[in-house]
């Protein structure tokens, strides 16, 4: 089984920055992780994700320029930076790992974090 945590997540003014971290445990081989995002009353969509062996990335075209998605493979970990928040990035942020393949499908993620909270005020 494979465990993702995620933390960082929290309320900052527009225009500000936060970082999100997600640990992966258990069974760590996997191709890529990403990061997805969901409002009330919306469905879960894709924000940027990265494949482990070269560092290829990809990102939701909203968040390009404002957001980084990097890897750590040695701590199994993925994080996010998030700067120039706007309040429209509001949602609970989610983790998620494929086990093989890159990708930005959320029905084609493996496994699930638990989900952080994102609030911007404006």
């Amino acid at each position: 089984q494979v465990q993702l945590v995620e933390s960082g997540g929290g309320l900052v003014q527009a225009g500000g920055s936060l970082r999100l971290s997600c640990a992966a445990s258990g069974r760590t081989f996997s191709s890529a992780m990403g990061w997805f995002r969901q409002a009330p009353g919306k469905e879960r969509e894709f924000v940027a994700a990265v494949r482990w062996s070269d560092g290829i990335t990809l990102y939701e075209d909203s968040v390009k320029g404002r957001f980084t998605i990097s890897r750590d493979n040695a701590k199994n970990t993925v994080y996010l930076q998030m700067n120039s928040l706007k309040p429209e990035d509001t949602a609970v942020y989610y983790c998620g790992l494929r086990l093989s393949g890159l990708g930005t499908g959320a029905t084609t993620m493996d496994y699930w974090g638990q989900g952080t909270q994102v609030t911007v005020s404006s």
